[in-house]
């Protein structure tokens, strides 16, 4: 199996120089079907082929002012226009299909998107000292998705230069970090028939050369604004006058931090953003919180999400004010098949550069893979979450990570090689 580790560690630092976040991963889905395109593959399923109806709305998608932004930087920056076009509407992402002959239908899930943190620009920061710091200020791959899309295109290589017989499916896939892309690819019908199915992600806090073969402990996870609608006053003169979005909000967090935890398992809440008001003088007319509710099962968040949305009611009765919650995001929770892992942790043994295989880890976090991973599993397949380790100066989702490149190749090595020894199975 060949592998062009300088290959891939050049598209990795492209993408890294053009982040680009949820539903406007416009540059970045153009460079894969690019890179697509120029390969062996079978079909290519690109923005709305890749995911479910394209009438359907998307959570966490930007408004159009946003979306056009985005989409003039990424024709700036060299991407097809007319393809561009094509993606908008929160249509991003793309599928490949490489036939090989007979045999099971294998796939792999990578994410593409990006976070809004700016860069590192310090002289011993990597990307920054070899030049292919973000070009998107305010925007940064500080979460190793641009080395993600780089494996899928990487796996896509070494399996057509491989004895694999079978059909692989890359699943590329846009809107992670807002936890909204994964619904409508699971959705899409292109994971029907696929029998087993990998995802992967780099890092995770562990380093260069270790391999966990099968993540688990996903929580679900399901985010929300709640826009508080009241009456302004003077403060001073009549605030008897007013209503208080702002004190309203305020009891609500209160409150939902006060929601009683459940007896079948961990349950979490934040209010991670919070607004409103105009001055000090003034009875505030309307404010806003971003919050998140997370189980260690799909029925607990489900549970948090409830009461959150019974608390948030109350806290808005109570000071006579009007109250509108939306659901911006979700995703189930999973757990990893332990039949895949055992694939992935034999082969791993057999890379060069793995030093360390881990059977299982828990993420502790939340994934939107967990879409794709239930939808294979519901109909009779196996799903397994591989984690890459790599060594990253940074932790995950600060201005100073970065992954080692060397890692790339040890992660198409292993992917690649367990999705080989499927087909060898048969």
């Amino acid at each position: 199996m060949h592998v062009d580790a300088d290959a891939l560690t050049e598209f990795r630092r492209d993408l890294h120089r053009h982040p680009e976040p949820a539903w406007c991963e416009f540059y970045t889905t153009a460079r894969i079907v690019e890179e697509l395109r120029a390969r062996d593959v079978d079909e290519l399923h690109v923005g709305p082929d890749a995911l479910e109806d394209a009438d359907e709305p998307r959570m966490s998608l930007p408004d159009q002012a946003t979306r056009d932004e985005w989409a003039e930087r990424a024709v700036d920056a060299g991407a097809d226009a007319d393809l561009v076009d094509r993606l908008d509407g929160g249509n991003t992402g793309a599928v490949a299909v490489v036939e090989q002959g007979d045999g099971p239908t294998v796939g792999l899930r990578v994410d593409i998107d990006a976070l809004p943190i700016p860069e590192s620009d310090d002289d011993d920061h990597t990307p920054a000292a070899a030049g292919f710091r973000s070009e998107n200020e305010g925007y940064m791959h500080a979460c190793g998705h641009d080395a993600h899309a780089t494996l899928g295109l990487g796996v896509i290589d070494a399996v057509l230069d491989s004895d694999f017989s079978g059909t692989l499916k890359v699943f590329f896939q846009p809107a992670e970090e807002r936890v909204a892309g994964g619904g409508p690819m699971s959705r899409s019908g292109h994971l029907d028939d696929v029998d087993s199915l990998y995802a992967v992600h780099i890092g995770l806090d562990h380093p260069t050369g270790e391999i966990v073969a099968g993540v688990g402990g996903f929580l679900a996870v399901s985010g929300f604004e709640a826009t508080f609608s009241g009456t302004p006053a003077h403060a001073g003169a009549h605030p008897e006058e007013g209503d208080n979005a702002i004190q309203a909000m305020a009891e609500a967090i209160t409150s939902m931090y006060a929601i009683p935890r459940h007896a079948d398992g961990p349950t979490r809440v934040n209010a991670g953003v919070v607004d409103g008001g105009t001055a000090s003088n003034i009875i505030a007319e309307e404010a806003r919180m971003e919050c998140e509710v997370r189980g260690q099962t799909t029925e607990l968040m489900e549970y948090m999400w409830e009461e959150t949305g019974r608390v948030v009611d109350a806290a808005a009765d109570m000071h006579d004010v009007d109250v509108e919650r939306t659901r911006n995001s979700r995703a189930p929770s999973a757990e990893s098949d332990e039949e895949l892992a055992a694939v992935v942790a034999d082969v791993a043994d057999g890379v060069e550069g793995v030093d360390s295989v881990m059977d299982h880890d828990d993420l502790g976090g939340s994934e939107d893979a967990t879409f794709l991973m239930n939808r294979v599993q519901e109909q009779g397949g196996n799903a397994c979450y591989v984690g890459l380790g790599t060594d990253h100066p940074g932790g995950h989702h600060t201005s100073t990570f970065d992954v080692d490149e060397e890692s790339l190749r040890i992660g198409v090595e292993t992917l690649a090689g367990a999705i080989e020894a499927l087909s060898n199975e048969e």
